[in-house]
């Protein structure tokens, strides 16, 4: 029985994604690298410092990732503080509010640190409807390694089987199927070249998953 839904944040909350770009992009400037678009997608669902880590890796920086980290997040700070272009994504919060009202346990569980999933949140109003927050940044690993997900089950207080996770990234979809957890991956049009083949579900459109027509999917 469907007792929680996991969200992941950019790309299925928010078109956050052309934001992490621009900030990610002004740091690989900033330090002289020249990163392809291909690698970029690559590290997609990621978190911070773990895409830091492998930019220094394949680069073969000397500095350190938390510098890196510490420059994106400038970046990004200034993109979210100053500018208007940040939306949710088309249907989501209507999403939101139909699983809240039909009793369902909301857990956020994303790779952003919990100060940007704090900006989100506060910008659009969401903390009323979600029982926890969860950020990868704080975790030991990153997306697709299952961790967020399993700790993301635990915070809801039901077991994994009672839950599905949307996502909107190859490592998302991979991190939720990796913890046993029903994944419905969202195919977006802000979410470029990612695999959804072990998605036990694509979507590209909120309306077709309301509580009303999947409330028996797990059964």
């Amino acid at each position: 029985m469907l007792k929680t839904v996991i969200f992941d944040m950019d790309g299925v909350i928010i078109d956050s994604e052309p934001l992490h770009y621009k900030a990610y992009f002004k740091m690989f400037h900033e330090i002289g690298v020249d990163v392809s678009h291909a690698f970029y997608e690559s590290l997609t669902g990621q978190s911070t410092i773990n895409v830091c880590k492998k930019v220094c890796t394949h680069f073969n920086l000397k500095l350190a990732p938390e510098t890196l980290v510490a420059l994106k997040r400038k970046h990004y700070k200034a993109l979210f503080t100053s500018g208007t272009e940040l939306e949710l994504i088309d249907g989501v919060f209507q999403l939101i509010k139909n699983y809240h009202e039909n009793g369902l346990t909301l857990i956020l569980a994303s790779s952003a640190s919990m100060p940007s999933i704090n900006m989100v949140f506060e910008r659009f109003n969401l903390d009323p409807y979600f029982k926890a927050k969860l950020s990868g940044a704080d975790l030991k690993q990153s997306k697709p390694h299952p961790e967020i997900f399993e700790k993301a089950a635990e915070a809801s207080g039901h077991s994994k089987n009672e839950c599905i996770v949307i996502e909107d990234s190859t490592n998302g979809i991979k991190a939720a199927k990796a913890a046993g957890i029903y994944c419905i991956g969202y195919d977006s049009f802000h979410s470029k070249n990612q695999d959804y083949s072990n998605a036990n579900m694509k979507i590209s459109n909120f309306e077709t998953i309301t509580y009303s027509k999947i409330s028996g999917i797990l059964s």
